[in-house]
Order: structure tokens, then C-alpha cells, then sequence
């Protein structure tokens, strides 16, 4: 990869790296970051087993298991029997799950809002196109990679 790209790319992920960090603290809310990526995998993927979803979310099983006892003691997550293997669980989002993450994320989107509140309209079509480009990027990267990291 050509260095200006490599370096642009690394900026990209420092500055979103950051402004997450920063958002989430900003906002006082006392909830793991863990809890609302784990929520984030569970709304794009099909109901994981713990080992599939402690993979998506890099973090150690037993690790995993604990935040999904807590998720679903807080009505967050469902816990079936894995069809495939009676000895497994399969993990999904609640309506509940979805509503507590739909709201945090437009917590930090208001948050973050202050931050570019001084953009004029050629800055805001350009955060606008460099969001497409991300959003449609990650989406489709983010199926192949994964399924066949946790395939793997």
C-alpha cells in the first residue's frame, strides 16, 4: 500500500479510535465498552455461540461468558440451545438489546456533535462521503473476514 494511504488510514483509526474513547467517557454512562460492541456483533450476525462471539468481540471465552450472563440477567440477550450441538448456546439480541444500543448510540452521537458543530457544508459532504465509503467498506468487509476467522 502506498505510504500516503497507509498513513491516511492510520489517521482515520487513531482519530475514530479517539473520538469513541472520548464520547463514551464524556457521556458518564458506567457500561463496558464491551457490552456495546458485543451488542453491535449481535446485530449484524446470526445468533453466535460464546467461543464465535468472544472471537468477534477479542476477548477471552470465560471473559465472554461472564458479560453474556450479565447481558441476559439484564434482558439484553437470549440463550438458546445451539441446534447443532445441545451442549452449546447460541447467543442473539433482544428487542431490548437493540433499543439500549440504538440509544447509546445517539448518546454519543450528541456527545460528539459539538466537535463538528463548526463545519461549513463542502466539510460536512466530505464527512459525509468518507462515512459512506466506511460504512459500505466495513459492512462487506466485515462478513467475509470474520466468518472465516471463526470458520477457521
Amino acid at each position: 500500500m502506498e505510504q500516503n494511504r497507509a498513513a491516511t488510514i492510520e489517521t482515520l483509526l487513531v482519530s475514530v479510535n479517539r473520538l469513541i474513547r472520548a464520547a463514551a467517557q464524556a457521556t458518564g454512562n458506567p457500561t463496558s465498552a464491551a457490552v456495546w460492541r458485543t451488542l453491535g456483533i449481535l446485530e449484524t450476525d446470526e445468533r453466535l455461540r460464546i467461543g464465535e462471539l468472544a472471537a468477534l468481540s477479542r476477548v477471552a471465552q470465560p471473559t465472554m461468558t461472564k458479560l453474556v450472563a450479565s447481558m441476559h440477567a439484564d434482558g439484553l440477550v437470549t440463550r438458546t440451545v445451539d441446534p447443532d450441538d445441545s451442549r452449546g448456546q447460541r447467543i442473539a439480541i433482544t428487542p431490548a438489546g437493540h433499543d439500549r444500543l440504538a440509544t447509546w448510540r445517539a448518546t454519543i452521537t450528541e456527545t460528539v456533535g459539538p466537535v463538528f458543530a463548526d463545519l461549513d457544508d463542502d466539510e460536512w459532504a466530505t464527512l459525509r462521503d468518507a462515512a459512506h465509503v466506511l460504512a459500505s467498506r466495513t459492512a462487506a468487509h466485515t462478513l467475509t473476514t470474520t466468518r472465516t476467522e471463526t470458520t477457521a
